[in-house]
């Protein structure tokens, strides 16, 4: 199981980041910065683990 990333996965996993971030604040709506911090973080596991999996199924 070799997971090979490159510019074009990190930059994927930028823009799930983003859009994850994004749709969760439309959603949530928090209102302190504890709620806006655990939501990016959230987006980004999420950003990572979707990247990694469709990596592991196509090679």
């Amino acid at each position: 199981m070799n997971v090979h990333l490159h510019n074009a996965d990190i930059v994927v996993m930028i823009a799930l980041a983003l859009l994850g971030a994004l749709l969760l604040a439309l959603r949530f709506r928090p209102s302190t910065w504890r709620g806006i911090v655990v939501e990016a973080i959230a987006a980004n596991a999420a950003a990572i683990a979707a990247v990694i999996a469709f990596e592991m199924l196509v090679a």
